[in-house]
């Protein structure tokens, strides 16, 4: 007997080949001996003119076949992802310090690297904007501020009962996929051109390499198996390495491949925006707010890449998940000169909405109040109270809210209140005593949309064959980066027939088989592929169904698909069997499905409509230890209640949660991009950058999956999207970093990433202020 597949913790489709070593990731593919290595030859100025370029000795250099300019290129000079502003090869001018400006290609990676250190580049430097106040001073912006308002915000701030203002600066964060980014492609007859890219959007991949060869779509075939992370970090990053691969193999008849190091990868692509974000706030003697104007200012770098739509994002995402009547949110889009920030984990919600948890954090400590009950007063009613006024600041109707049944929930199961009273007496207790370790206990709740925000983006589709042996092989648009996407689909797809899930197979995600594809990006990932899959899986059964029913004399109706057989009527037989009958009367065993999300819009200058289908939720409690003597602070323990609706696949959802809260631990605490005057990444490598280790794992971490009905909105099986809410549950670490340094009697306002050096520098002034 085979029981469904469906909401079984089913083990990840590749976990023994990763833990074996087998998986194979594009430096994995077995190369030809005659194939070429490329290595980028990058700039070391910030922004300048190129007066001369000589590449002769690179040219000279051992090994070395030839050398790539902006010249080489026969189609368009662009790796961008929308606005045509990103230069594959920089010609004239450069704009960043690690902007490609040629590429070596040679017998092996050594030789190409050895030879594009030997290239003799003059410049005429030009000034350099790096910071986002240097970029704000001189208004160097990629577009006019956006603003979204709702209410009377200037009324409502003047007849507010207290008033605060004040600022956040919150760091960027490198993706450090465990892959770099790489390419291989590889010649085709007739000049066609297939690439194994390490890439999110395949589609994206195929047109803007077409673009660049000069060549239509249909003669560029791009495939991904599986990424090892992306993170959103290969969603637009990783049309640079798939284009100059292609220009190689189009110069030299041979197959290429680019595969950057760590350093390079780290100094040529684009992070997370960091912010600066000012705000001020009015609100009353309870703690409710009453307006908010918010100004957020992005450092996107040279140019656009993604950063008009995670901006948009941290706009929407602005008031997390509280009711606020009266708000402004002004978004400024500063160009700097250096790598173009690009899509991370949250797309800009992360820090939208982290600036609004700071704002809770200081309206209470201004109150004397706890900040879980300033939130409560704060948050939408949940959906069974809700009325039909209650919306977004955006005017989108707010129908699916739980995060008040979900906060008490948590607050109960964490031991919330004891905790933070013998939390608050250990730090009297420290402080008579003059002892340096002080507690802190913070709470966070998230409520993040899941859509595109580009509407049009919302689709998905998916190829199904059966084989007469009874095997399936499913194709779609999405990819694997390790997140469970393919063993969801696998899942869903094996439902359908009622077979067992290891006789469904995923092949790798290819443009020659399903075409015009989104990025797998949003969250959506399963939303959209895992709903294209069932609906041509349905396609296939009903086809079978109606061939079985006449041949047997019943009715479709009588068919059944389950266990591993095909019961018709009184008679049964195997799945196998059932799809051999289907070959032997000519009936069609193969499929396409096509989903479109449903009632989405999004007005982008108006500032109004339904961006998103759907919302997450999900809240956290963490507690910390702080060492006031070094600034190191220690997550001690953290809560975690998360709403995935009626999960797929448990084990794969709980993964992505605790993955996704410690990413955004490694975020506030401890990852930090430093730049030199000059625009020179200085921390470009793992002696450097630090990301959390196994060591900095909380010493106790109880997650839990919030029982429900499932989503509210019609999506696959009632399921909700796992992959960027939980990285907003580690904003309570703030929360509670803020609560222990409090214990000084001042409300620390710390900035983010919260590193040592920070913590011990802010501990300090709070405490020379308070004469401690």
């Amino acid at each position: 007997m085979t029981a469904s597949t469906l909401h079984r913790p089913i083990a990840h489709d590749s976990a023994t080949l990763y833990v074996t070593g087998e998986a194979r990731y594009i430096d994995d593919i077995a190369f030809p001996a005659d194939g070429l290595h490329i290595a980028l030859g990058l700039s070391d100025r910030a922004h300048a003119r190129i007066t001369a370029i000589d590449v002769s000795a690179c040219l000279a250099s051992q090994d070395v076949i030839t050398v790539l300019t902006a010249a080489d290129i026969p189609g368009e000079n662009d790796a961008s992802p929308v606005f045509g502003d990103d230069p594959i090869f920089a010609d004239d001018i450069v704009e960043y310090h690690g902007q490609a400006i040629f590429a070596v290609v040679a017998r092996s990676a050594k030789a190409a690297r050895v030879a594009a250190k030997k290239a003799q580049i003059s410049y005429a430097d030009l000034p350099a904007i790096i910071t986002i106040e240097d970029a704000l001073a001189q208004n160097h912006l990629l577009e006019p501020p956006y603003v979204l308002t709702n209410g009377s915000v200037e009324t409502a701030l003047a007849d507010a009962k207290h008033n605060l203002s004040g600022s956040i600066r919150i760091g960027g964060q490198e993706h450090f996929y465990l892959e770099g980014q790489a390419a291989y492609a590889m010649p085709g007859e007739s000049g066609d051109i297939a690439i194994s890219v390490s890439s999110q959007h395949p589609t994206e991949v195929q047109h803007k390499v077409a673009h660049a060869l000069g060549v239509p779509f249909h003669a560029v075939t791009v495939d991904v198996r599986r990424m090892g992370g992306g993170f959103g970090g290969k969603e637009s990053q990783s049309n640079l390495p798939a284009i100059v691969a292609a220009l190689a193999v189009r110069k030299t008849g041979c197959a290429a491949k680019l595969v950057y190091d760590r350093d390079e990868d780290m100094r040529v692509t684009g992070k997370r925006h960091d912010m600066l974000i000012t705000y001020d706030v009015g609100y009353d003697d309870t703690g409710r707010i009453t307006a908010m104007d918010i100004n957020q200012a992005l450092r996107c770098g040279m140019s656009f890449d993604l950063s008009q739509a995670i901006a948009e994002r941290a706009v929407l995402h602005a008031h997390n998940c509280y009711a606020i009547d009266h708000m402004r949110v002004t978004s400024q889009l500063c160009r700097t000169h250096t790598p173009s920030n690009t899509a991370f984990r949250g797309f800009g919600g992360p820090q939208g909405m982290l600036a609004m948890e700071r704002v809770i954090e200081e309206v209470a400590a201004a109150l004397g109040l706890d900040p879980v009950l300033v939130r409560q007063r704060n948050y939408f009613a949940d959906w069974t109270d809700a009325k039909p006024q209650q919306v977004t600041a955006y005017h989108m109707p707010v129908r699916d809210v739980i995060i008040n049944t979900l906060t008490d929930r948590l607050l109960d199961t964490s031991d919330y209140y004891r905790r933070r009273q013998a939390i608050d007496a250990y730090n009297i207790s420290a402080n008579s005593s003059a002892g340096i370790f002080r507690k802190g206990i913070g709470f966070a709740p998230v409520m993040f949309g899941i859509s595109f925000n580009k509407t049009i983006l919302n689709q998905a589709g998916a190829l199904i064959h059966i084989y007469t042996d009874g095997s399936v092989q499913l194709n779609h648009g999405g990819t694997e980066m390790g997140q469970g996407l393919h063993t969801k689909t696998r899942q869903i797809c094996a439902d359908v027939f009622g077979i067992a899930d290891h006789m469904v197979k995923i092949t790798a995600t290819s443009t020659g088989k399903v075409p015009n594809t989104s990025a797998t990006a949003a969250s959506s990932g399963t939303d959209l592929n895992g709903m294209a899959t069932k609906r041509a899986a349905d396609t296939l059964k009903d086809r079978m169904a109606s061939y079985l029913s006449t041949l047997y004399q019943t009715t479709p109706d009588q068919v059944r698909f389950a266990s591993g057989q095909v019961h018709i009527g009184a008679a049964s037989i195997s799945f196998a069997e059932a799809a051999t009958q289907c070959w032997q009367g000519r009936v069609s065993l193969s499929s396409t499905g096509f989903y479109a999300t449903p009632d989405i819009h999004w007005d982008r200058e108006a500032g109004r409509g339904a961006p998103f289908y759907y919302f997450a939720y999900g809240a956290a409690v963490s507690e910390v230890t702080v060492d006031t003597l070094t600034g190191e602070s220690r997550v001690n323990r953290v809560d975690i209640l998360h709403d995935v609706g009626r999960s797929i696949n448990p084990a794969i959802d709980l993964g992505q949660i605790e993955g996704g809260f410690i990413q955004g631990l490694g975020w506030l605490t401890m990852e930090e991009l430093v730049y030199g005057d000059d625009g020179r990444l200085l921390t470009h490598a793992p002696s450097t950058y630090k990301i959390p280790a196994c060591s900095d794992r909380p010493d106790v971490m109880h997650i839990d999956l919030f029982e429900s009905d499932g989503n509210r909105a019609d999506t696959i099986h009632k399921s909700k999207a796992v992959g960027e809410p939980p990285f907003m549950l580690s904003m309570c670490v703030y929360g509670a970093v803020s609560h222990a340094l409090q214990s000084f009697g001042q409300f620390p306002k710390l900035d983010t990433p919260m590193t040592a050096e920070h913590i011990l520098m802010t501990a300090t002034r709070i405490k020379a202020s308070a004469k401690i």
